[in-house]
């Protein structure tokens, strides 16, 4: 299972600076979490938000992607400036990729219904890949790969190339144009240094990716709404399209669905409310699942991703006038 699992791991992979697949972590409930992948959207609700998501792929898998994500953003009160940070840890297999960005967008108000966002993330990467889970038999001896190989007449490892672990810098953009509970479009970028990361022979090319996101909101009758949300992600070597639909009733629960081109299709069900005075606390719990691919429906089950939400915003308090005849005079 594990020489199974390596393979796979190498397909999804940038080592020795090819890149045959998308590097970053995938969310079906993306539209949710919006932070994570446009630094643009900071503060374009005019909230103080939160968002934590969990994703299993490939349950029962031995050493399959397991990705927490915490997102949180906020709009200054003084200035068109909207703050975010983003922590991400991603793991599958033998490697462990774990992020710290802090994101900063100008945002123009007024912009028809809605707010336009130009932000930056500025963070860091740290990438690791444990030698101990590949034997890379059909590579022989690649110093470019952790893993060791081959045994002496003692029983002794031939050759042992140690783990990679390397800090580096990150860098994204993003533009984010929000209409908040009824639309939103963002174009950004991840790791724009696309840069080849190396430690001692190891090396693993961090590629650049590419994200195109969009939703609109119907207000079908007092009741309902319908939702379709659609991302684009592309790194130059590999693509992903992802079509969501959901609906949502009477504002506290929604089901829907997900379809990933050429890929697996996912359900999921949340449920929203308000609370505090004036409904100033907004909060949502969600769950999705994936179901397995035929490829894989052999050796493991779908996927499962849990998020929970929290948004604030301050109630405006209204100016309280009085009068009287004697300041009159």
């Amino acid at each position: 299972m594990k020489k199974l699992f390596v393979k796979i791991a190498f397909a999804v992979a940038g080592f020795t600076g090819v890149a045959v697949a998308q590097q970053d972590p995938q969310f079906t409930q993306f539209m949710y979490n919006k932070l994570i992948y446009n630094p643009g959207y900071a503060g374009t609700t005019g909230a103080v938000c939160g968002v934590l998501q969990y994703r299993k792929q490939w349950i029962s898998f031995d050493g399959a992607p397991t990705t927490i994500a915490l997102a949180a953003d906020m709009r200054l009160k003084s200035l068109p400036i909207g703050l975010g940070i983003t922590v991400m840890s991603d793991k599958i297999g033998p490697m462990s990729t774990f992020y710290a960005r802090f994101a900063g967008s100008y945002n123009l108000t007024k912009i028809g219904s809605g707010t336009l966002g130009l932000g930056l993330d500025v963070g860091i990467l740290q990438k690791s890949i444990s030698s101990t889970w590949i034997v890379p038999e059909p590579l022989k001896d690649d110093p470019r790969i952790p893993g060791t190989g081959g045994n002496d007449a003692s029983g002794n490892p031939l050759y042992t190339n140690g783990d990679l672990n390397k800090l580096t810098y990150d860098l994204g953009i993003g533009v984010f144009y929000n209409i908040p509970g009824k639309a939103y479009i963002g174009l950004s970028s991840t790791h724009l240094p696309s840069q080849q990361i190396t430690s001692g022979d190891l090396g693993y090319k961090v590629k650049a990716h590419y994200y195109l996101m969009a939703g609109y909101s119907f207000q079908l009758n007092k009741w309902s709404k319908l939702t379709p949300n659609v991302m684009y992600k592309n790194d130059l070597a590999a693509s992903s399209f992802d079509a969501n639909l959901t609906y949502l009733w009477s504002e506290m629960i929604w089901i829907g669905g997900t379809y990933r081109l050429n890929d697996v299709a996912a359900v999921m069900a949340g449920y929203q409310n308000k609370a505090l005075k004036g409904n100033a606390l907004n909060y949502k719990v969600g769950v999705s699942y994936d179901f397995a691919t035929p490829k894989l429906k052999t050796y493991a089950k779908g996927s499962v991703e849990f998020i929970l939400g929290v948004c604030y915003t301050p109630v405006i308090k209204k100016t309280t006038t009085y009068r009287s005849d004697r300041f009159l005079e």
